[in-house]
């Protein structure tokens, strides 16, 4: 194999050209990306999860709200930088091929479709909860079992009267209870249908959703400040124990949590070839964009945490109504509900837009089918990548766990952030008399301190993520080695030899994994503590956990699981190996 294929880059001149050839119409104007990306940022995330980053930080995740942005905010300058010079569709795939090459490139293209893919899985599900919970408020009885996904029904987090409820009036087959997520299947449904229509209508629909949350977040601060008691908060006088009560380890676990409350900013880098002046309306979109949620999650932060008690907040999945609930006006929980479900029917929307733009991106450069570049003539919109994105989402809202999904995304993300941060440093060295309408200044310390901040939030993470991050990261360089990689040679003999390796070399791989998924629970069952290595004073947990919860953390039916689809994408490997000699037609060719 020629390591230069690996680390190949599309200079920005040619990126230029294919991006006027592209078919898509320009028509987001400034204000339309910053709204696109306000859309995107406040969601599943501020409405979600700040009553569990308050559990862990307590007051003082206002701290961690700063923390992640932070973080976002140095990659935002990063990102901001490269939409002005490659104001291309693709996100961090487009600037990480102009930059570092196809290799990292292809990585990031799919650690992207976590975030905006199976990011809006999590989305979709989370936009059912509160649909449910504003038709119950307004008297509509909505069936929970058409609500909630099979996983709700074993989880031992699920709440016991909800679990009872369903399998009281859900239908059984064969014994099986019957449940699946309807309502997150139906909005995306909407939502697709709505972005093969045309991003023109998606992003006034968009706007007006903005608007709408922006206007039911100041509501809740408003009416929150007439009732709040901030003696809460610990700081006059300053109790440091009522303020941070885990110290600088609760804030920054709490800045890891509310990373979600911020995933979206960067979307707006996939509308690119759809804006009228790209170089001037991406930095505007993106820091505009992070600014605005930045200030309302701070105020929104201090106004929970005076509201009620720090433990309140962690009970249940709508910590904002638990919250509004202390003003004595119940009334307002419907208008939350109806933001909640307006914020996360906008996020949907931008998540939906840029994951068909990243897949035709990356089919234009050859390493995907020719087909999800296909521009309908008659909305300008990628119709065949809108739908296909379309119909995983479904499938996996129907059936998914959101907390798994969430982690999940939240590393991918993370990931994504750091190779920009790299990519923009690499595009200044390479090219430096480049034209940059939006250019960093101290690029060095804002970019390395992008990398170090993102890095350290992953380190956050469980090794149940990284195990989950590395596992779709071999899935995905099976698909880049036995497709794109091949691509990169016209020989049709050279090609299938190298197709032949990888799919034999994968199988073998991944027919390995499927096994340490079976067996790694048992393999792996030592203790992970001993009592010999506790510090004086410190004691066992009562569940001692194995050096498999230590090192993978995978349930076991979920192992089993995942060792069943390594297990087929292994036979997929074997089926697909060339024989014969007659070339395969497999589209264009990349050179």
């Amino acid at each position: 194999m020629s390591s230069r294929w690996l680390f190949a880059r599309r200079t920005v001149g040619e990126l230029h050209a294919e991006s006027e050839r592209s078919g898509l119409r320009r028509a987001l104007g400034p204000m339309d990306l910053v709204m696109m990306g306000v859309g995107a940022i406040i969601g599943a995330g501020i409405f979600g999860t700040i009553g569990q980053a308050a559990g862990a930080a307590g007051p003082a995740v206002v701290l961690s709200f700063l923390v992640t942005a932070f973080a976002c905010g140095l990659a935002g300058l990063c990102y901001a930088e490269l939409t002005s010079v490659v104001p291309i569709s693709g996100s961090a795939y487009t600037y990480a091929y102009a930059t570092l090459g196809q290799f990292v490139a292809w990585i990031i293209g799919w650690d992207l479709i976590l975030e905006y893919a199976i990011g809006n899985v999590g989305v979709a599900i989370s936009w059912a909860d509160y649909a449910w919970a504003l038709m119950k408020n307004v008297g509509i009885d909505f069936p929970l079992w058409l609500a909630k996904d099979p996983r709700y029904l074993t989880d031992p987090l699920s709440d016991p009267a909800t679990v009872a409820a369903i399998r009281a009036s859900a239908p059984t087959i064969g014994g099986t209870v019957i449940c699946f997520n309807l309502l997150a299947v139906s909005i995306t449904v909407l939502i697709t249908i709505l972005l093969v229509r045309g991003v023109r209508h998606s992003a006034t629909l968009n706007n007006a959703i903005v608007l709408l949350k922006i206007g039911v977040l100041l509501f809740v601060i408003g009416v929150g400040i007439q009732y709040w008691d901030t003696s809460r908060w610990g700081l006059a006088p300053y109790d440091s124990e009522k303020f941070a009560p885990h110290g600088w380890t609760g804030i920054a676990k709490g800045a890891g949590l509310l990373f979600f409350s911020y995933i979206g900013f960067d979307a707006v880098s996939t509308a690119a070839e759809e804006s009228k002046k790209p170089a001037r309306d991406l930095p505007i979109g993106i820091l505009g964009s992070l600014a605005i949620c930045t200030v309302l999650y701070v105020l929104i932060g201090l106004v929970v945490t005076a509201l009620v008690p720090i433990d309140d907040l962690t009970r249940g999945a709508d910590p904002l109504n638990v919250a509004i609930s202390a003003t004595g006006k119940d009334w307002a929980k419907v208008v939350v509900s109806v933001g909640a479900t307006a914020s996360m029917t906008a996020v949907l929307l931008v998540f939906q837009m840029g994951q068909p733009r990243i897949l035709m991106s990356m089919s234009r450069d050859g390493l995907l089918p020719p087909f999800f570049a296909r521009v309908s003539q008659r909305y300008g919109t990628p119709a065949v990548s809108t739908v296909l994105t379309g119909i995983v989402v479904c499938t996996f809202s129907a059936f998914a766990n959101i907390v798994e999904i969430v982690n999940l995304v939240n590393i991918g993300t993370l990931f994504a952030f750091v190779v920009v941060c790299i990519g923009t440093l690499v595009l200044r060295y390479k090219e430096p008399d480049l034209v940059r309408p939006f250019r960093v200044r101290g690029i060095w310390p804002v970019a390395l301190g992008g990398v170090l901040t993102c890095t350290y939030l992953m380190t956050q993470l469980g090794a149940e993520n990284w195990s989950r991050l590395a596992l779709w990261l071999v899935v995905g360089l099976n698909a880049y080695f036995a497709y794109g990689f091949v691509r990169n040679t016209t020989d049709p003999v050279r090609r299938r030899a190298l197709q032949r390796r990888a799919n034999v070399v994968f199988a073998l791989v991944l027919t390995g994994l499927a096994a340490f998924m079976l067996h790694g629970d048992e393999w792996l069952s030592a203790p992970a503590i001993r009592a010999s290595e506790l510090a004086p004073g410190e004691t066992l947990p009562a569940v001692i956990p194995t050096l498999w919860d230590k090192w993978v953390g995978f349930p076991p039916e979920l192992a089993h699981g995942m060792a069943v689809f390594l297990g087929l994408c292994a036979l997929w490997n074997l089926a697909s190996i060339p024989f014969g000699s007659r070339p395969q037609n497999r589209g264009p060719v990349a050179t």
